[in-house]
């Protein structure tokens, strides 16, 4: 894929899967864990994950928001390196938006969320080497239209796969878009998108009305795929 130039207040489609289109979340801990690095690792400073880590150790029933709440932390506050502004967790993929707010500001934090959750999956399933198929992907969204096609295609990426309807589908920021509550840590920037809609449910028609001819694209792409092989 052509290499994109990252810059700042732009947005971009970030993509990777598995090395030879393996499974990268296995259970839902797995998910679970992913989704705290997006939060906890969208932070110009490093520590906040062994700092979670540690915390919860002595708290375990505490939530994410009570650990930002404690004073040690309140002293360190993050410096966030990108806007997440969708994200969908699929078995051997996933998919984000991200708007760069700091200069490499991509670069690194998908450096961070990568490796630390490289790490942690090797850990667990007594492996080694890399886990995902080299650096992620970009693509630059460059118009306001493509922007909210690409959220659309985010959001419902479980559903484009087939995995699972996107309004069920737990890994995505779809229910948080259509006006349904998670318990996700990943804070979202969703005005960009939201702020064009009237409501939620007009947005969930404007999505639920791209993803069929985002399913007879990607039906189209598989058959094409089957020619060639």
């Amino acid at each position: 894929m052509r290499k994109v130039s990252l810059t700042n207040e732009e947005y971009y489609h970030i993509f990777n899967r598995g090395v030879d289109k393996r499974e990268v979340f296995l259970s839902e801990i797995d998910y679970w864990r992913f989704l705290f690095s997006l939060r906890l690792m969208n932070d110009k400073n490093n520590g906040a994950m062994i700092a979670w880590r540690d915390y919860k150790k002595n708290n375990p029933s505490d939530t994410l928001e009570q650990f930002f709440l404690t004073s040690n932390v309140r002293k360190k506050k993050q410096d966030p390196l990108v806007e997440i502004i969708a994200y969908c967790l699929n078995p051997n993929h996933y998919h984000l938006i991200l708007r760069q707010i700091q200069e490499k500001g991509i670069e690194t934090f998908m450096q961070k969320v990568g490796n630390g959750y490289t790490k942690y999956f090797n850990k667990k399933n007594k492996r080694s080497g890399v886990l995902f198929q080299g650096s992620f992907k970009s693509s630059h969204i460059d118009t306001n239209e493509y922007l909210l096609y690409v959220s659309a295609y985010v959001n419902c990426n479980s559903q484009v796969h087939k995995i699972a309807p996107a309004g069920k589908y737990f890994w995505s920021s779809f229910k948080e878009y259509i006006g349904e509550k998670n318990k996700h840590p990943v804070v979202l920037i969703k005005g960009a998108v939201l702020g064009q809609f009237k409501n939620n449910f007009e947005y969930k028609e404007f999505a639920m009305k791209n993803l069929i001819a985002m399913q007879e694209r990607k039906e189209m792409e598989n058959i094409m795929d089957d020619d060639l092989s």
